[in-house]
């Protein structure tokens, strides 16, 4: 696997000049994939915009200046992704990374008190030793507990860094969801119900809003209001 990335085949979705540059930070492995997450050092030059140079956003990095869901982040190439928490104490910002109507990942400044927690997904559960059940969530976390008490597709409100579970948003009907892909990426809709399928193919997600998508596509960000704030289109 290279340890290196050319501008031009980076992911549409990291918001990037691709000809002013040849080369850009390859996100190292961790809790996102490549394609649905940018390197810690994209974020702070070309993002956030705190320095002008890799060189700058290293040193702020190595000084532990930064913070992910509430940890000090050490590696410059720190894959950040759907949901996380990024913190500057130092110039008390606060941002959660989320997706766009344009499918571009965008940082929306939030409150420190958002900032003290995070929504994760549950995306599979395990049975562990002394038949506890381990929680696999979307941003590569792991959560054990005593009970198998939640289901698949459920995303959990998670207190930052404690992973303490705060609140649960059930994948069912009446809950609002917000779309991270497909046609109506970054929209916010209601579930109104799953249609299970007959064949290999993803469930589906019938929605409010007179169209539906397959389950992958839908996270559940609260259950009569949205938790989070979602960033609007920019036009470039």
């Amino acid at each position: 696997m290279s340890k290196h990335m050319k501008r031009l085949t980076t992911p549409t979705s990291v918001p990037v000049s691709r000809k002013k540059h040849v080369w850009i930070a390859r996100p190292s492995a961790g809790p996102h994939s490549i394609q649905q997450s940018a390197a810690l050092v994209v974020i702070l030059r070309d993002m956030i915009k705190c320095c002008d140079t890799a060189r700058e956003a290293r040193r702020i990095i190595g000084q532990r200046k930064i913070l992910i869901d509430g940890k000090p982040a050490t590696n410059y190439k720190r894959p950040v992704g759907l949901m996380d928490v990024i913190t500057i104490p130092d110039t008390k910002e606060y941002f959660r990374f989320l997706i766009d109507t344009n499918g571009k990942f965008r940082l929306t400044r939030i409150t420190e008190d958002e900032a003290k927690w995070k929504l994760a997904r549950i995306e599979d559960k395990t049975t562990v030793k002394d038949g506890k059940t381990q929680l696999n969530l979307h941003d590569g976390r792991n959560i054990i507990l005593d009970k198998d008490e939640y289901k698949t597709g459920t995303v959990l409100k998670l207190e930052l860094p404690s992973q303490k579970i705060l609140d649960k948003f059930e994948l069912k009907q009446g809950n609002i969801s917000y779309l991270i892909g497909g046609s109506h990426i970054g929209q916010l809709a209601t579930i109104e119900g799953i249609e299970v399928t007959s064949n290999p193919k993803d469930n589906l997600v019938k929605l409010k809003e007179g169209f539906s998508t397959i389950i992958p596509y839908v996270f559940v960000v609260g259950s009569k209001k949205p938790e989070i704030s979602v960033p609007e289109a920019v036009v470039v």
